[in-house]
C-alpha cells in the first residue's frame, strides 16, 4: 500500500469518488485559503521549538514526552531494524512512520488516492474527511468484538507533508474516532520533530529510526499495556492508563 514504486497516477484519478460529493470537490480543487495543517506541528528539525534535550531521540524522529502516553518502537523480526513508532494512550494508539518526499511537492494527495483504492479492495469502506491534522482517510473493517458480537474495527489514516519528508500516521482503537483519546494523540503527533538529514534519497524511502539505550525490550507476542487494550472498541470504557516509562518499549512486528 505504501511501496516505493509509484502506481499509475491516471488510474488513481479514475477511481470512484472517495466520499461524498463535497469530499470529491475538495480532492479536485483544494481550498487555497485553508489553514496550514502543520501550523502547530509536527515540525522539521529547522523549526524545532525548545531545546533538543527536551526530546526523546529516535533517530529520524524526535519525540516530546507527553504525560501518560507510552512509546513503543516496532522492530522487524527479520533484521531487527526499527520500522515504526507507536504512541499509546488509554484505549487508543497511533503508529508513526516517516518517509522521504520530493523537494518540489508533497506525497499525501498521491498516497491518499492509492490508500483509498487499496482499502476499497480489502473491504475497508474508506471515506475522506477534513480532520484535525488535515485531510484524513477513515476506514472500518468488519470484525468481532471481545464479547463475541459482530462489529467493526476502525482506523484513521493521516498524512502530513513536510520539507522533503512525509509523515504517515495510523490511528486505531479509541483514537480512530473524535474524543479525548484522539485529541491527546493528535497533540503528541504535533509535538514530533522530523530529522530528515541531507543525504539524497529517492521519494518514499523509510527514514531510519534508532532505539534509545534505556528502552525496555519485549519479545514478539509478549503482552504490553497497549496489547491489553488492542481488542477494545471505541464504545467500550477506556482502559487503565500506564504511567510514563523512563524509555520506550521495544516490540517486534509479528
Amino acid at each position: 500500500m505504501f511501496g516505493r514504486k509509484k502506481r499509475n497516477r491516471e488510474a488513481s484519478e479514475q477511481t470512484p469518488t472517495e466520499s461524498t460529493t463535497a469530499s470529491a470537490v475538495t480532492e479536485a480543487a483544494p481550498d487555497q485559503d485553508a489553514p496550514d495543517p502543520r501550523a502547530n506541528g509536527p515540525w522539521d528539525e529547522s523549526e524545532m521549538p525548545g531545546e533538543r534535550a527536551e526530546y526523546l531521540d529516535l533517530g529520524a524522529l524526535l519525540l516530546k514526552p507527553v504525560a501518560r502516553v507510552d512509546v513503543r518502537v516496532e522492530l522487524d523480526p527479520r533484521d531487527r531494524v526499527p520500522r515504526a513508532v507507536n504512541m499509546d494512550f488509554g484505549g487508543g494508539s497511533v503508529q508513526v512512520q516517516v518517509f522521504t518526499a520530493p523537494k518540489s511537492s508533497g506525497l499525501w494527495d498521491e498516497v491518499r488516492a492509492e490508500l483509498v483504492t487499496g482499502l476499497r479492495r480489502d473491504g475497508g469502506d474508506p471515506t475522506v474527511s477534513d480532520g484535525p491534522l488535515g485531510m484524513q482517510v477513515n476506514a472500518q473493517f468488519a470484525g468481532v468484538t471481545p464479547s463475541g458480537e459482530n462489529g467493526f474495527r476502525l482506523a484513521r489514516f493521516v498524512g502530513i507533508d513536510g520539507p522533503r519528508w512525509f509523515l504517515r500516521c495510523v490511528y486505531t482503537g479509541d483514537a480512530a474516532l473524535p474524543g479525548p483519546t484522539a485529541e491527546v494523540l493528535d497533540d503528541a503527533v504535533r509535538g514530533l520533530v522530523v530529522v530528515r538529514g541531507q543525504d539524497p534519497h529517492p521519494p518514499r524511502d523509510l527514514l531510519a529510526l534508532t532505539v534509545p539505550e534505556d528502552a525496555e525490550v519485549h519479545p514478539a507476542g509478549a503482552p504490553t499495556g497497549a496489547d491489553e487494550d488492542a481488542g477494545r472498541t471505541p464504545a467500550e470504557p477506556g482502559a487503565a492508563v500506564q504511567e510514563p516509562r523512563r524509555g520506550p518499549e521495544i516490540t517486534e512486528i509479528g
